[in-house]
């Protein structure tokens, strides 16, 4: 008889043992031969050696599956359960064009053509400037994709970061700190995790590092290894702060840079450092660039002829400062 203790590290034990422990029940039906006990973060497991190890795999596969879809339901369960290859299990869940199973059952998806390009140039290169105007899903479907990757375990932390410009506001008369006057331009990115991560996961991965918010000042000096790391809002950097920036990447990451080129709140005398990366990067290989507009506005309809309005209206006054 062999004895072994198994722990629970990336998924919750309350949804691998079920309500009133109806899956460690469904275990112990398919694993007979086995005593299974379960308590707070561990599974001890008694039994022959070689049906441990089996145990043990399977058991490998529900915590994945918890891990990235937040849930496992009993029909989800006895198909990992049943006779079959592993490898062919995950080959079926992850048929689907699904980004994250999200909070509440949501299932995040890329929702248009240029979205869909956006996940199509992620996966083929390792940074990726992502160009439209507000609406168009830019920032949602790069957070989406980051932590697709923390999940799938590609890579070990996502960093989302801003420039904190302000947009015709005051910093100084906001109450608090310095990040407690930061937040509120950090907040589109807080929104957009709350959908994907549960709350309670999320907190511990901020806590522990493994998720990092922070404004673009606190990149100076740094290396970013294994990281899916985005940059929001990047028309409000300067050209220094671009290349700041860029210069970041580390080993095994993710650059994803997004912007509005038409919201610039930079000093008139100062050039958007997306502007200027866009230009100066547009030959180097490895760097994709998807260009999204109001075709992919996926808020409330009057928000696309709100685009077009003021497209018309800037292209007429762009054509008579010509003239």
């Amino acid at each position: 008889m062999t004895e072994k203790i198994l722990q629970i590290e990336d998924a919750d034990p309350n949804a691998v043992y079920g309500t009133n422990n109806k899956y460690i029940a469904i275990l112990n039906s398919h694993f007979s031969k086995l005593k299974i006990t379960a308590r707070g973060h561990q599974i001890k497991v008694n039994g022959e050696a070689e049906q441990i190890e089996d145990f043990e795999k399977k058991l490998a596969l529900i915590i994945e599956h918890i891990a990235k879809y937040n849930a496992i339901t009993e029909n989800q369960m006895e198909r990992i359960l049943g006779e079959g290859n592993d490898d062919d299990y995950r080959k079926l869940r992850d048929h689907d064009d699904v980004l994250v199973h999200g909070v509440r059952g949501r299932l995040i998806k890329a929702r248009t053509l240029n979205q869909k390009r956006m996940v199509k140039e992620c996966d083929v290169n390792d940074m990726l400037f992502a160009i439209g105007p507000a609406g168009t899903g830019k920032t949602y479907t790069g957070v989406a994709l980051a932590v697709r990757a923390l999940k799938n375990k590609e890579v070990r932390r996502i960093i989302l970061t801003r420039p904190a410009v302000e947009a015709g506001e005051n910093l100084g008369f906001l109450p608090g700190d310095l990040k407690e006057k930061l937040d509120p331009y950090l907040r589109p990115l807080y929104d957009a995790l709350r959908d994907m991560i549960p709350h309670e996961k999320l907190e511990n991965y901020i806590e522990s590092g493994v998720i990092e918010i922070a404004p673009l000042a606190f990149m100076r000096g740094r290396t970013l290894d294994h990281a899916f790391v985005i940059l929001d809002e990047a028309q409000n950097t300067t050209h220094a702060q671009m290349k700041m920036f860029l210069t970041r990447m580390g080993k095994s990451a993710k650059f994803i840079i997004t912007g509005d080129t038409t919201q610039i709140d930079l000093p008139k005398n100062q050039r958007s450092g997306l502007v200027s990366a866009l230009a100066i990067l547009q030959e180097t290989k490895g760097i994709s660039v998807v260009t999204l507009d109001h075709i992919d506005v996926i808020r409330h309809e009057l928000v696309k002829d709100i685009i077009k309005a003021y497209s018309k209206e800037e292209n007429i006054i762009h054509e008579h400062t010509k003239k």
